[in-house]
């Protein structure tokens, strides 16, 4: 078996639905298929072709790859038919393994993908952003944008493995950092034991030494104590996902916490598109923190937690304020994909590790929080 430091299943029912390898270095993906009989086939993001070229040269079994454009207003379904169309081309048949490497935006669009061509054929995906490694990448959602809307397309459908390697992030910009970042400290608050705190000390170290972030895989190599502590909080973040995901794969209930910060952050995102874009990780920090402004003023936490959120995440980089009114947002989150009848389901915070769901009518929402 390829060196790794951690195997995390999925197990649901009894049966183990998916497989993470978590602290292997991108060649070890190698051994892992090193006894594969099935055609190999590789999706990747333009942007990580030197990734994309490492992995070609580790695994010879590779018959093809095709580079897409993983952006927002790409992760459509043209983009999944031009996926679709290339297969063909290369003659893929039921047998085949599609490989996704990039960010979660490749990930959902490439096991979007398989999942409908064919039927459905089987993919496995190495995430090269923090944020899909804590979170996209994990739990088997994979979709796409419909007429501007967040993920309103898609299938819950689990990838046979999710490769997790800590130097596919060395050159990851440091904006893209922070957005994992979010998505990580988020997990923690749903489920905590510790980690919480460890992430903010963590980030917050890492934050005031955001110079050695610049691009430079000398400057932040895989190997260094700062990786080695990070590659601890993906697989804790990566476990604490795979375990809600295990016990409710078809989001039923428990896997609803996981959208934490989500319903506001997706309203965020779609307002920005109309001009400066704000980021998915970007909109989940601030979503996360008008989650807990939104607690406090219902009496679900005690007061000042909002504060210490906002705190802690600024202590980490990441940006809190949120651009638009809440009256502004109400529009797009009644368009929420889970909204009904003008009413959203929130996540919202009792404490850290500790996060319930609660649906409430968008019109009231807007006049508790502009009290």
């Amino acid at each position: 078996m390829a060196k790794m430091s951690r195997q995390i299943d999925i197990e649901s029912e009894g049966s183990v639905i998916g497989r993470i390898f978590a602290g292997g270095s991108l060649e070890g993906v190698a051994e892992l298929l090193a006894d594969c009989a099935r055609p190999l086939f590789l999706v990747y993001d333009a942007n990580v072709g030197e990734l994309a070229a490492r992995l070609l040269e580790a695994v010879p079994g590779l018959r093809a790859a095709l580079p897409v454009e993983a952006t927002e207003l790409k992760k459509d379904m043209t983009t999944v038919m031009d996926i679709n169309r290339w297969l063909l081309e290369q003659g893929a048949d039921r047998n085949a393994l599609l490989l996704a490497l990039g960010g979660g935006i490749t990930t959902d669009m490439a096991g979007f993908a398989a999942s409908v061509y064919k039927r459905g054929i089987a993919f496995a995906f190495i995430p090269t952003t923090l944020l899909s490694q804590v979170d996209a990448a994990i739990g088997g959602k994979n979709g796409v944008n419909f007429m501007s809307y967040k993920n309103m397309v898609g299938v819950i459908r689990q990838p046979e493995f999710t490769w997790l390697s800590a130097d596919a992030l060395e050159s990851l910009p440091h904006k893209e950092f922070l957005g994992g970042a979010a998505e990580m400290l988020k997990t923690f608050m749903i489920e905590d034991n510790g980690w919480y705190e460890r992430a903010v000390g963590l980030l917050g170290k890492m934050e005031s030494e955001a110079e050695s972030w610049d691009g430079n895989p000398e400057t932040h190599a895989s190997d260094g104590p700062r990786f080695g502590e990070l590659n601890e909080l993906i697989a804790a973040a990566a476990a604490v996902k795979a375990g809600i995901v295990g016990r409710d794969q078809f989001e039923k209930g428990e896997r609803r916490k996981l959208n934490l910060g989500h319903t506001f952050a997706h309203a965020i995102e779609h307002i920005s598109r109309d001009g400066e874009p704000v980021s998915h990780g970007e909109a989940v920090a601030m979503g996360i923190v008008l989650a807990a402004k939104l607690s406090e003023k219902i009496g679900m936490c005690a007061e000042g937690l909002a504060d210490r959120v906002r705190n802690d995440f600024v202590n980490c980089g990441l940006q809190t304020s949120c651009p638009y009114t809440i009256a502004r947002m109400a529009e797009a989150m009644g368009m929420d994909k889970k909204a009904e009848d003008g009413r959203v389901r929130f996540v919202l915070l009792r404490g850290i590790g500790d996060v319930d769901t609660c649906t409430l009518d968008v019109a009231d929402v807007v006049k508790i929080m502009e009290k």
